[in-house]
């Protein structure tokens, strides 16, 4: 079985798995280039995963209906613009002989599911198809859910094995690589990272995916209880206002709980990358 990443819109992947006749499909947002890369290899889709309703995720499901020799599988709680077989947290759900785990990751949005393959046919490792939850060096914004959620989803992630890859759905990683760096500068696994992925964009090859043990390392999301990543962002608060890397109206809680701290440096965390320029 082999893994690929399909280029789509400005920095958008559709991931796609195929054993050279059979194919599945992640979050389709533009049915083109699918089609065209099935295609030149002769492939037929037999199934699409789906982690969330946005657009760029979904917008090519109608036109990939009459090719499609399988079944979609989606949010049950989320409202998609085709039919689909409605999945939630702790199903496993079945593909071209591989089984998925879904798991519930709310936050990005308020359904948001992500797809687990613990034992992938090429033996490389865990393979998550995570959407727009876990990005390599950060993760998404939070539109439906709450910080609280959001965090609580990136700690489940987090949770599995570190060989596991990471197929998130946009190459944000350089820009979320400034953001980190801002957060924890002496990290030197961070430093080492980007220069890796400066290499690799600068020869128009994708950073991703990832692995759970590298975020780990250098992701900030994944990192809230480190003392490192609570003294930036408690710093970043006391900066003057019209600092452009600053977050905005950031409180503190000394007493709070270690886990509602972490929480609280997240939602923190969040509103500073949104700001961040």
């Amino acid at each position: 079985m082999k893994l690929e990443a399909i280029a789509a819109f400005a920095d958008n992947y559709i991931w796609i798995l195929h054993d050279g006749q059979n194919a599945l499909v992640v979050d389709p947002g533009d049915a083109a280039p699918v089609l065209q890369f099935l295609a030149e290899r002769s492939l037929q889709l037999s199934g699409i995963l789906v982690t969330h309703h946005h657009a760029d995720h979904v917008g090519g499901l109608k036109a990939l209906q009459p090719v499609l020799q399988g079944p979609i599988y989606a949010p049950a709680l989320e409202t998609l613009p085709v039919p689909c077989t409605p999945c939630h947290g702790g199903q496993k759900v079945e593909l071209l002989g591989m089984q998925f785990e879904v798991i519930d990751v709310p936050g990005h949005t308020a359904g948001h599911i992500a797809f687990y393959l613990a034992s992938p046919p090429d033996d490389a490792g865990p393979l998550l198809f995570c959407g727009d939850t876990l990005f390599s060096a950060g993760c998404g914004r939070v539109f439906e859910g709450t910080p609280a959620q959001m965090h609580h989803s990136l700690q489940r992630l987090a949770a599995l094995p570190g060989a596991t890859r990471v197929c998130c759905t946009h190459e944000y990683t350089l820009s979320n690589l400034r953001f980190a760096r801002t957060v924890e500068p002496d990290n030197a696994e961070l430093k080492r990272y980007q220069q890796w992925c400066e290499a690799r964009r600068a020869q128009g090859l994708p950073t991703l995916p990832s692995t759970l043990q590298l975020e780990l390392q250098i992701n900030p999301f994944l990192r809230c209880e480190q003392a490192a990543v609570a003294r930036a962002v408690t710093q970043a608060s006391r900066a003057p206002a019209d600092t452009a890397a600053a977050p905005s109206a950031l409180c503190s809680t000394p007493t709070a709980k270690a886990a509602d701290r972490a929480v609280e440096v997240f939602a923190q965390l969040r509103q500073w990358k949104n700001e961040f320029r």
